[in-house]
């Protein structure tokens, strides 16, 4: 805030009689201008040190001041000053505690932070001899931050925020600072979000982001360091470079322009919240801070709403009696400034009436200027706040809090003295000419209104039982035809009237299960790289063809297949249907896209290993099926390190030349079109298109089951929480009691309310969530198991899973209503699943992949109903067996292992080699 702000005051101000007789121009005030000598010095490393030497009292302030607020912020990523502000009090790596702590046995004071738009400020006042300590602290803080800053940390005061955010637009009137900055600056302005940020915002910061945070901005040359009090330059020197000399920089930064974006136009906007009366808010976009025109304005507020003798409590609180408050204010921003005028309504006022008055009061005086008087009045005032903020060394409006003000924002310590002469000579021209300048037509307008009063009629319903839910009507798919082309491509065409967007899904069997031994990760690679050039275009043109016509495009693998879909709009298909054409016919793979990809990919892999869940991931497969089987591979489907550091681009033309053909490789279309008028929009390139005809689909081989229990184990040492994962293998999905296997894993751990999430995360509250799930695949399946628990719990959490599973293995171990309750929830997400044309099309491709009937959907209620629970008991005894299971354990060995051994169940073996 600018030095020369009186506080707020919520008190509206007085009317002036009719007069528009100019009166005789003032003097200007003897008044004796207050100097702060200060000397400055910057560090090596870029550190700006101010030192001022009063020996009044024998305490020193310390006022550090970075040049980083909310405005260096973007959107998406609002709130981050404010959050790190924060996070700053929470100790750093060497003294990991509160800031404060230390500060309070030697009877610190004055001790705080601040954020605003354009800065971030920590301050303290401690006796003499305890400038060591807190220079030892806040040096630490500055250079030695990052290591204490945890995740813990971050999710404590993210709440603390988001709780100062609710408590704030809890009070009355408070929500309307919230939308006061988007709607007075434009789309993209620095000031156009709150310097508290939004609730998403807070909610998406990760560690990685904060700490991003204070790489970039909390470097040594972009922070001012003022010293005050009872300490010479020489010590003061001798200190700052022992305890900062050390620290690191930062990168280069740039000082802003100003961007005052004065609003272009009278915008409105009205809010009904829980007050007791109407507020009209008027908000003028002005000049920036430490600017004559900034302080003249400053003038008007003080002289429109400054206190009881202000223009508009005399006329609106006082003689009219239209308002029982009424203020008017500048807040100053290094960018551009924001100028105020509230007012409250009396009860029983139109706020129209209200808004008309304070019009009439500030043209009054935009058009005349103030009155001499008047101007010595708010003059004299705001000098003799200054005047008695500089009594202090510290805390606002002190000594070191001018200087570092004047610094950060204005670029020059003595600027606080220049703002005082332009205070000293203001002429009432002056005010008036800045007045016309800054408040013209352009402005916005809110209107705060009391919510009406709410009523609420009997409650005449039936609360004793839920309403019942009647049987879904029968999920139609719609039909769909096929035709072969005489190149071999299928092509399917589902029918959807009306739909405003038309599905193209091409696929062909072979995934991530046929890239060779030793080139794991081949077809993940290649299908990254189809949609990054193609046609002679790059990935840059393509983007842009999409773009214009509202489409998307994307390349994948499964295990199982290769697919490439295309999402258009109806009427806009042809240039995307060019590009869907040329990536499956005439890839470009660049080698620079490919050296690219791949060091992607290979960063995947490392984040994978990093990750404690997707390590579990990546060493489950090749436990279950062997290492030398198709299914044996990360699930993830990426590779090893070594495995993508072996291709070359050379294997990835093999592969495209191979698996981008249209002999057995389907084209379904799904929109509102025909089959003639589907064969008709495809470009003549698919329609021509020809293969090579030499690739043989893989033949799955049967892996052999466990036969008895494993547990491996790998190691991270210190992790607080442990991975489980345990899984079996399974027949494909021909079984024909399918459906029933996949009923009983819904009430094992398919469903947030199955046994096993009920088990572990509500009734112990040892995970935050627990599963199972079958794993879709067109062989042999992998069962899996999963769930995160505190270390202490793993091996109890162990003995649970397979608790659960030997009791749902059991004779009559599934009752009715459970049964019921798995296959009305799966039968009733129907209609849910297949709302978009999207959606249906992915039913339809899995129909066709895996072989399945056309109206497996359709009959699916049907079948569900008609399943007992004596199915569902035999399904699970049949396929599951704790005694096959094999475990997948990560966690910190050194705590974990003893008690998984104490199980009993079989010797760990603890895998040395990451996966």
């Amino acid at each position: 805030m600018n030095r020369l702000t009186l506080p707020l005051l919520l008190a509206l101000l007085p009317a002036l009689p009719a007069c528009t007789l100019w009166s005789p121009q003032p003097a200007a005030p003897s008044w004796e201008l207050p100097q702060i000598a200060y000397e400055e010095f910057r560090l090596d490393n870029g550190l700006r040190v101010i030192v001022h030497e009063d020996r009044r009292s024998p305490i020193v302030a310390v006022n550090r001041w970075y040049h980083v607020g909310s405005k260096n912020e973007r959107p998406g990523r609002t709130g981050f000053a404010h959050l790190f502000e924060h996070l700053m009090f929470n100790g750093s790596e060497h003294h990991d505690d509160e800031f404060f702590r230390p500060l309070e046995e030697v009877g610190a004071t004055g001790m705080n932070g601040t954020t605003n738009e354009d800065r971030t400020n920590y301050f303290a006042n401690v006796p003499t001899p305890a400038l060591d300590r807190l220079l030892w602290l806040e040096s630490d803080r500055m250079g030695h931050l990052l290591g204490a800053i945890t995740q813990a940390k971050l999710d404590e005061q993210r709440g603390v925020v988001q709780n100062e955010k609710r408590q704030r637009e809890n009070e009355p009137y408070g929500r309307v600072w919230d939308l006061i900055p988007s709607l007075a600056y434009p789309p993209g302005h620095p000031y156009s979000w709150t310097t508290i940020g939004s609730m998403e915002d807070l909610e998406a910061a990760t560690l990685e982001d904060v700490k991003d945070w204070f790489r970039t901005w909390y470097g040594a040359a972009n922070a001012t360091l003022v010293i005050a009090g009872d300490v010479s330059l020489a010590e003061a020197r001798e200190k700052v470079e022992h305890y900062f000399a050390g620290m690191p920089a930062g990168p280069a930064l740039q000082r802003p322009a100003r961007w005052e974006a004065p609003i272009p136009d009278a915008r409105r906007a009205t809010l009904q919240d829980q007050v007791p009366q109407a507020r009209v808010y008027r908000v003028f976009n002005v000049a920036a801070n430490y600017t004559p025109d900034a302080l003249h304005l400053q003038l008007a507020a003080e002289i429109l709403g400054g206190g009881k003798s202000s223009r508009l409590y005399e006329r609106l609180v006082w003689k009219e009696q239209l308002a029982t408050d009424v203020a008017a204010f500048i807040a100053p921003g290094e960018l551009g400034s924001q100028w105020y005028l509230m007012a409250t309504a009396r009860e029983g006022v139109d706020p129209a009436q209200l808004e008309a008055a304070l019009d009439a009061e500030l043209e009054r005086l935009r058009k005349n200027g103030p009155r001499p008087e008047e101007l010595d009045r708010v003059r004299s005032a705001l000098y003799a706040s200054v005047v008695r903020g500089l009594e202090r060394v510290g805390g606002f409006g002190g000594k070191s809090d001018q200087l570092a003000s004047a610094a950060v924002i204005a670029g020059d310590p003595a600027m606080w003295s220049t703002e005082l002469e332009w205070l000293r000579d203001a002429r009432p021209e002056d005010v008036r000419d800045s007045l016309q300048r800054w408040l013209g037509e352009g402005h916005l307008t809110i209107t705060v209104l009391p919510e009406p009063p709410r009523q609420s009629r009997p409650d005449s319903v039936d609360r004793s039982q839920l309403p019942a839910v009647a049987e879904p009507p029968p999920l139609r798919l719609p039909e769909w035809t096929e035709r072969t082309l005489s190149n071999g491509l299928r092509v399917v065409v589902a029918t959807v009237p009306n739909s405003p967007v038309t599905e193209y899904r091409w696929f062909r069997p072979g995934g991530t299960a046929t890239d060779p031994q030793g080139q794991e990760g081949l077809s993940s690679l290649a299908a990254d790289l189809l949609d990054e050039a193609a046609g002679g275009r790059d990935a840059l043109d393509i983007s842009r063809v999409l773009e214009r016509n509202g489409a998307s495009l994307s390349s994948g693998v499964s295990l199982d297949f290769t697919h490439l879909s295309l999402s258009t709009v109806k009427g806009l298909e042809a240039e995307p249907l060019t590009i869907f054409a040329d990536v499956l016919t005439r890839p470009d793979l660049p080698p620079s896209e490919f050296q690219r990809r791949r060091e992607l990919l290979k960063a995947r892999v490392r984040q994978e290993q990093a990750s404690p869940f997707a390590l579990g991931l990546r060493a489950l497969p090749p436990l279950l099926y062997g290492e030398d089987h198709p299914y044996g591979r990360p699930l993830t489907g990426s590779g090893t390190l070594a495995s993508l550091e072996s291709l070359d681009l050379s294997a990835v033309q093999d592969w495209a030349r191979s698996r981008l053909q249209p002999q057995n490789a389907t084209l379904l279309i799904v929109g509102d079109l025909d089959m003639e008028a589907a064969i008709a929009s495809l470009p003549p390139r698919l329609l021509d298109w020809v293969g090579s005809g030499n690739d043989t689909p893989l033949q799955i081989p049967a892996a052999e089951q466990a036969k008895q229990v494993r547990i491996y184990l790998l190691d991270r040492p210190d992790a607080p929480q442990s991975v489980i994962l345990a899984g079996s293998l399974v027949a494909d999905r021909s079984l024909p009691e399918n459906l029933a296997l996949e009923t009983a894993n819904a009430l094992y751990g398919g469903l947030f309310t199955s046994r096993l999430n009920m088990n572990l995360r509500e009734d112990k509250h040892w995970a935050y969530g627990a599963g199972s799930a079958l794993v879709d695949t067109q062989a042999q399946r992998p069962w899996v198991i999963y769930t995160r628990v505190e270390s202490a719990q793993t091996a109890p959490a162990m003995r649970e899973i397979a608790y659960e599973l030997q009791r749902i293995r059991q004779p009559a171990a599934v009752a009715p209503a459970e049964l019921a309750h798995a296959t009305r929830n799966r039968a009733l997400k129907l209609p849910g699943q297949h709302e978009t044309t999207a959606q249906i099309a992915g039913s339809i491709s899995h129909i066709l992949q895996r072989q399945l009937p056309a109206d497996e959907f359709a009959t699916l209620p049907a079948r569900l109903q008609a399943l007992r629970p004596a199915q569902i008991d035999a399904a699970a005894r049949s396929h599951w067996d704790s005694q096959q299971l094999q475990w997948v354990i990560i966690g910190d060995l050194r705590r974990i292992r003893p008690s998984i051994e104490a199980l009993g169940w079989t010797e760990p073996v603890v895998l040395t080699q990451t996966p």
